[in-house]
């Protein structure tokens, strides 16, 4: 018998650390998604919070494609995902695509940080997603030429992540054995001594 959704909520949240927002220690991507639609007021909340994500020069080079549960554009999305996202990405209601201009539209010249201004803007989408009580899971694995391909994306643009957003479902409507043990696996990060240095390979003395 495996876990329920409120178990594995409770096994994934990472401990608490005074001073840290709640939310960024419950935020994890499931792999599971109900049947519930995500109301479009809800949709709007999570670009807001892309909206006033920085980036260099201002330039906001990010887009989001957004395929609704049997539109052209999910269908789209999911048909490009690689074969083990395959097996549980399209039951979500939502499949977003992200999208950056590799050019700063004021001048054209290369803006060499187009990927990096998506990645904070996605950053704030999911953890606002978290907040709203829904379950965004972003994934690397699709073929992003059939993706730029089937969704006509000028070539002046790079994509990022497809990212799954819904709400999460029952760890048992997970088929695969493989999938459903990442489900209910206790979520591992490096400590923080392992990334913030005073200098090269230096831990920073934090405390």
């Amino acid at each position: 018998m495996t876990l329920s959704t409120d178990e594995v909520n409770r096994l994934k949240t990472a401990p608490a650390v005074e001073g840290v927002l709640p939310v960024l220690h419950s935020r994890w991507s499931p792999r599971a998604f109900s049947d519930r639609e995500v109301a479009p007021a809800d949709l709007a909340k999570v670009f807001e919070a892309a909206r006033w994500a920085p980036s260099s020069n201002n330039g906001q080079p990010w887009s989001y494609l957004v395929g609704l549960r049997d539109s052209s554009t999910h269908s789209k999305i999911a048909a490009s995902l690689a074969g083990f996202n395959q097996a549980w990405a399209p039951n979500a209601p939502v499949l977003i695509l992200g999208v950056t201009r590799t050019t700063f539209a004021y001048n054209g010249a290369a803006n060499a940080y187009a990927l990096y201004d998506l990645g904070a803007a996605t950053a704030l989408l999911v953890v606002e997603a978290a907040a709203l009580g829904l379950a965004a899971h972003q994934m690397a694995g699709f073929d992003h030429e059939a993706a730029g391909q089937a969704l006509e994306i000028p070539e002046d643009h790079a994509l990022g992540s497809v990212i799954a957003l819904g709400y999460q479902g029952e760890p048992a409507t997970l088929a695969n054995e493989r999938l459903l043990a990442q489900e209910v696996a206790p979520r591992q990060r490096k400590s923080l001594k392992d990334f913030v240095f005073s200098a090269w390979g230096s831990p920073l003395d934090l405390k």
